[in-house]
C-alpha cells in the first residue's frame, strides 16, 4: 500500500498541532524523545505529550516545556523568552547534530529555511541575520525537529492538505501588534501558492511554523475523489476558539 497522508485544516495549523496529530496517528514516540535527547538542548526545553478532550473527541496535546516550568498554553506567536540568539546556521548545525534520519534532517532544514526567509523579507534582514527569536523561539526548534522526525517515521508517499483557514484580527508580538494572518504567514502563503481562507474566530489559526510545515510538503494535489482511510490522527491547538484540532489521516487511495 502507498502511504498518503491528508492533512485537515479547517482549524489551521500549528507546529505543535502538527506533531501531536502525527503523535495520534501512531508515529513512533519513543523515536521522538530519543532524537530530542541527542540534541542535548536539555537545560532550554522539555515535551509533555497527554491526551485531551476537544468537544468530546480524543486528542493530543504536544507542548514544550521551559525551564521556568512555563507551558506553551495559549501562546503561538507572541511569546518572548529569554534564551540564546541563535541564527539559521546555528539551528542548522543542532539539526546536524541530532541522531535523525538524513530525510528528517532535510524536511526540518527546509521547514526552518522558509520560516526564516520569510522574517527576513518581513524584517528587511539578510538571511544570515535572522535571529533565533525571530525565526521561532526554542519551541519552533522542537516542533520543527519533532515534526520531521514523525513524519518521516511514517513513510508518507503522498501529503494532501485542504484549504487552510486563518482567523482575524490581531495578535500582539514581540515586535508589536500584528495583523492576522501576520506578516510571516501572508509572504510563506504568497510565495508557495498556498490556498486559504477567512473564518469569523478572532485571533491567530496560522502560525508562521505552521504555514512552514505546509509549504515544505504541498504539492498542489488535490485530495483523491474516493479513498479509504486507514486511521486518523488529531492534535489539539492552544487557542480557545471553537473546536481547535487539526486532523490528519492516513489513506489508501483507490486503485493502490
Amino acid at each position: 500500500m502507498v502511504k498518503s497522508l491528508y492533512f485537515e485544516c479547517k482549524s489551521g495549523i500549528s507546529g505543535d498541532m502538527s506533531v501531536a496529530a502525527l503523535l495520534d496517528l501512531g508515529a513512533d514516540r519513543t523515536k521522538l524523545e530519543k532524537a530530542l535527547a541527542s540534541m542535548n538542548l536539555e537545560n532550554e526545553f522539555s515535551c509533555k505529550i497527554s491526551d485531551v478532550m476537544i468537544n468530546s473527541v480524543k486528542a493530543t496535546d504536544f507542548d514544550v516545556i521551559l525551564p521556568d516550568h512555563h507551558d506553551r498554553h495559549e501562546h503561538h506567536h507572541n511569546e518572548e523568552h529569554h534564551h540564546f540568539h541563535r541564527n539559521l546556521d546555528d539551528v542548522n548545525q543542532i539539526i546536524d547534530k541530532a541522531e535523525i534520519s538524513e530525510n528528517a534532517k532535510r524536511l526540518a532544514k527546509k521547514i526552518f529555511n522558509i520560516v526564516a526567509e520569510a522574517e527576513a523579507e518581513v524584517h528587511a534582514k539578510d538571511i544570515k541575520d535572522v535571529h533565533f527569536h525571530e525565526v521561532g523561539a526554542i519551541d519552533s526548534i522542537a516542533d520543527i525537529v519533532s515534526f520531521s522526525v514523525l513524519f518521516d517515521d511514517i513513510g508518507a508517499s503522498n501529503v494532501y492538505f485542504s484549504t487552510l483557514t486563518e482567523g482575524q484580527g490581531f495578535v500582539k508580538c514581540q515586535h508589536g501588534t500584528l495583523p492576522v494572518p501576520v506578516p510571516a504567514v501572508c509572504k510563506i502563503l504568497a510565495k508557495y501558492k498556498i490556498p486559504i481562507k477567512i473564518s469569523s474566530n478572532e485571533g491567530e489559526m496560522i502560525t508562521p511554523t505552521g504555514a512552514a510545515i505546509a509549504a515544505a510538503l504541498y504539492t498542489g494535489s488535490k485530495l483523491p475523489e474516493e479513498f479509504i482511510i486507514e486511521k486518523t490522527g488529531c492534535g489539539a491547538g492552544k487557542r480557545p476558539y471553537e473546536n481547535p484540532i487539526l486532523r490528519v489521516m492516513l489513506i489508501q487511495e483507490k486503485g493502490e
